[in-house]
């Protein structure tokens, strides 16, 4: 694997970001990182990172999915193309990353990203 790429969180799509966070923090006790509103929230779940996507940042159209932390979303898009990976939605800004979503060849959804 290179170096430049980890998992960075298992995404979780969510009708209701507030509610999915108290059911993993106060239920499964995962600490809470980061919430941003209704929008999102990262919660610790042993070294991984579970990340809530609100409706507003569901790039997966409801599917969970693996999100890797990469050095530049461009170059690693056009690596997975060729290796036979599909576009799901293009390099975009989001609020806090560039990211993008790509499907492996067997439909899998994942998203790739890096710090803006």
């Amino acid at each position: 694997m290179a170096d430049d790429v980890k998992l960075g969180n298992v995404l979780y799509p969510t009708a209701d970001v507030p509610a999915a966070l108290a059911f993993y923090s106060n239920a499964l006790g995962c600490a809470v990182k980061f919430q941003d509103g209704a929008r999102f929230a990262a919660l610790d779940a042993g070294g991984t990172t579970l990340a809530l996507a609100g409706p507003a940042e569901d790039v997966t159209g409801g599917r969970p999915a693996a999100s890797f932390k990469v050095a530049d979303v461009a170059v690693a898009v056009e690596r997975l193309l060729a290796a036979g990976a599909k576009i799901e939605r293009p390099v975009e800004e989001g609020p806090h990353e560039t990211r993008a979503v790509l499907l492996d060849p067997w439909e899998n959804p994942f998203v790739l990203y890096a710090a803006r």
